[in-house]
């Protein structure tokens, strides 16, 4: 069967644009600098409650870790999985700007344990009641993990990318992976490769090689779930822009505001467990820059109030 990307005529014009240098226009118009101070909010509470709160299209990006409903603690337990999940999944298509993305965490291989709560029953429901795009399913795959006998041992979970709409913001330069100098070489005697692009990098493909984190990793703050810092900063550089706002309702181990913070975009965070401040104080104390230097300053807040200065431009 011929590959189908060659009739796509969106793709086609994508590449001719790429040959000669023209940029996407939701890349040309969201460029932005990188704000001298950055505000995050960071709340213990409820998410559908925060997200109830939050303004109509103020959210760039979404970072969604929800519970896997396998019964890892009382939080990860929900007898109406689906029916909670489209509370949150309808609330953060509002808050999303039409630019906006989301990128929902979960496991396939939970599927026996989860019965309605695995990652295959909310792409399922954003297909049959949300307008949103399954931009990419991302599969994340990592060498440490739990042994078997009955079956093949896990080495992967998903993230499942979806678009507000057609008019998505991707930045793909933010995350290119670089070729090394003989790969360069031999790729600059082929006609046919865009120098350019050579240059940046190669696209880093929806298999992400990334490691888990071990039980010693200096970036662990005590949550049982925690996501390495490398994976959300590959989210956050692409799918949002400096001085945009991350949402993370499902604050977790607060690695999310951490990176924000380092990549200069504000933030808005939340949990409903009394560890998240530790966790989030935690994660700041560990902030380090790799491309951004000097991070910029940084205001925290641990109330959501539409009177804060992130939310000054937006009309009721």
């Amino acid at each position: 069967m011929p590959n189908r990307s060659h009739r796509n005529s969106g793709l086609k014009a994508m590449n001719a644009m790429n040959k000669n240098g023209i940029a996407h226009s939701s890349a040309k118009r969201l460029k932005t600098d990188i704000p001298a101070v950055t505000r995050h909010i960071t709340e213990i509470s409820d998410c559908c409650d925060l997200l109830a709160r939050l303004p109509d299209e103020s959210i760039q990006l979404i970072i969604c870790d929800p519970p896997y409903n396998i019964m890892l603690a009382d939080w990860d337990k929900h007898e109406n999985y689906i029916d909670w999940a489209a509370i949150w999944l309808k609330e953060a298509e509002r808050v999303l700007k039409p630019t906006g993305n989301i990128a929902i965490f979960g496991g396939l291989q939970y599927q026996g344990e989860a019965g309605s709560g695995d990652l295959v029953s909310i792409i399922n429901y954003m297909r049959q009641s949300s307008n949103m795009l399954l931009a990419n399913l991302i599969i994340w795959t990592y060498p440490n993990g739990m042994s078997a006998q009955r079956f093949f041992a896990n080495r992967h979970e998903e993230i499942a990318w979806f678009a507000k709409s057609k008019e998505y913001y991707f930045d793909l330069d933010a995350v290119r992976e670089p070729y090394d100098e003989k790969t360069k070489d031999i790729y600059r005697k082929d006609k046919r490769l865009n120098p350019d692009s050579i240059e940046k990098g190669r696209n880093p493909t929806n298999v992400w090689k990334i490691s888990r984190l071990n039980g010693n990793s200096r970036e662990r703050v005590g949550h049982p779930t925690q996501k390495p810092r490398q994976v959300i900063q590959r989210l956050v550089r692409s799918l949002s822009y400096p001085g945009s706002t991350v949402l993370d309702f499902f604050g977790g181990s607060g690695v999310t505001t951490r990176v924000a913070i380092e990549e200069g975009r504000h933030s808005v965070s939340c949990d409903n467990s009394q560890s998240f401040a530790g966790y989030v104080g935690q994660q700041i104390g560990n902030i380090q820059s790799d491309l951004i230097s000097p991070i910029p300053d940084h205001e925290i807040s641990e109330k959501l109030d539409l009177s804060h200065p992130l939310f000054a431009d937006m009309t009721p």
